[in-house]
Formats: structure tokens, sequence, C-alpha cells
């Protein structure tokens, strides 16, 4: 049972830039539940696909794991369970408790989380591969070359699945969906400074892309079949079938 998340509850005189640390990955249930719209439909959904798109033999990569629910959806709904499932998080603390967490559930799957930069791991034979609110913690220089990775390590018809936060061009609907999430916090019982102060943190280390970019990027990689299959707010989630 995670805690309930108050890291940004109380004034913080430096306000350094978000990580993933310790005492992130202690309430992030919490918090993501609380912060992203939408995020437990992307988890269903993402059971649901795999259902339709995992194939016997083949590898799941979930990149950007952290504790774990994305592959637990993923597990539960296999059709098969000659299938194995590769998690990878940088964050030692999240690591641990993504270990915990899917030991906790018995399976046939096997499943390995990897301590690890998600830029240094080898995509293959990949049946579907999951960026859920990953990529945009990466440096935009290095995420084409991970989409391209990714697009030639999924076999034919496998699927790639990205959630991000978007930004919109139209500066008006940019704050309207901005100003909507952080109703949607507060009514989720952030206070305005927890808000304020996560905003603050997370503005030099999230990178956001519009949805257009997002597209020309996939089309990049090498993706024709892509499609944003949900929205709630400036979040969302993306699938490309190669």
């Amino acid at each position: 049972m995670s805690s309930k998340d108050r890291i940004f509850s109380a004034p913080i005189e430096k306000l350094g830039d978000f990580t993933f640390d310790e005492s992130v990955a202690e309430v992030f249930p919490d918090m993501i539940q609380r912060s992203v719209p939408g995020y437990s439909n992307i988890i269903t959904a993402i059971g649901m696909l795999a259902q339709r798109f995992v194939t016997e033999g083949s590898q799941v990569y979930d990149l950007g794991c952290s504790r774990g629910t994305g592959i637990l959806s993923i597990r539960r709904n296999l059709q098969t369970n000659q299938v194995k499932i590769i998690g990878v998080d940088n964050s030692q603390p999240m690591v641990e408790r993504c270990r915990s967490h899917i030991n906790a559930y018995h399976s046939e799957v096997p499943v390995e989380i990897l301590c690890d930069d998600i830029r240094h791991i080898e995509i293959k034979n990949a049946s579907m591969v999951v960026l859920n609110f990953t990529l945009q913690f990466l440096p935009r220089a290095d995420r084409l070359e991970l989409l391209t990775k990714i697009y030639h390590g999924l076999n034919p018809n496998g699927i790639l699945v990205l959630s991000e936060k978007f930004t919109f061009a139209n500066e008006t609907m940019n704050e309207l969906l901005i100003d909507l999430h952080h109703t949607f916090k507060r009514a989720n019982g952030y206070s305005e400074l927890e808000v304020s102060q996560k905003r603050t943190a997370l503005e030099n280390v999230m990178l956001t892309d519009s949805i257009e970019t997002h597209k020309d990027r996939l089309k990049q990689a090498g993706f024709s079949q892509i499609e944003l299959w949900f929205q709630c707010f400036n979040f969302g989630s993306m699938i490309a079938i190669k």
C-alpha cells in the first residue's frame, strides 16, 4: 500500500528539479492517480491492447515502468505464457518497489526488471513496447533515436503505446487545458502550494511536445499507422503499429 503524496505540501526553500527518488517512489501510485487525468483508463487499455497484439514467443518492453502497474495489466491480459516482459526504470527505489509489486502476484509469465537508462536497452523480437509518460523526461534530441530503435525492434504488426502530457500551439487552448488540469489536481486534494511547487520542480525535467510533433516524430521513426486514442485535458495516449 503506497503512502499519500505530501511531497510539495510544505514550502520548499530551494526547489530543485523533480527526481524519482525514494520519497517519490513511496507515494507514486497516489501521486499519479491524483495528478494524471485518465491514468487508470490508460493502464486498463494497455492490458486490452496486450491481449490483441502480444504474440507467442515474443517480448514486451515497458520503458520507464515505475512501480509496474502497466506490466501487471499486460500480464493479466496475455493469451499465452510464452512471452517475456522486460521492465526498465532508471530509479533504483522504483525498481525495488516494482520487483516486489510484481512478485506479489503469481504468474507463469517471466518478468525481468532492469535498473538502467532506457536509451541503453536493446529492443528485439518485440510485439509490444510501452512508453507510459516516459519520453517527456528524455532530452528532445534523444527522442527520435529511441523511437527509431523501438520501431526496428518491433516485429511486424507490433504496437507502441506512447502516453504523454501535451502542449498545444494555440495559447488560449493551451492555458485552458493547463488550468483544467490544475483544477483536476485541486479537486483531488492538492493545495495551491502543492500545484505551483510541483509545476516549478517539473519545469526543467519534463519537456512536453504537441500531438503533431509526436506524430511527425513517429513517422520519421518509420511508423505509418499512428493515432491518438485517448485524451483528457493536456494528457493523452497514442498508438503506433508497425
